[in-house]
């Protein structure tokens, strides 16, 4: 095959898969709020396990 009708064919079937991809995407402004919230809810909870955590560790330490 000719390089320039490979490249053709090939223009013409990426263009046709571009087009048809845009049914199956995800609003993208809605994956990411829900993305950053939920990283925002496990930070949270990390810091509330490490100050849990960190308390009673302190607390047995006292200087003599």
């Amino acid at each position: 095959m000719h390089a320039d009708v490979h490249h053709l064919l090939h223009t013409v079937a990426a263009a046709e898969l571009h087009s048809r991809a845009g049914e199956f995407r995800l609003p993208r402004a809605g994956l990411r709020t829900r993305v950053g919230w939920a990283l925002v809810e496990v930070g949270l909870r990390l810091t509330a396990q490490g100050r849990d955590a960190a308390a009673p560790r302190a607390a047995a330490v006292r200087p003599a």
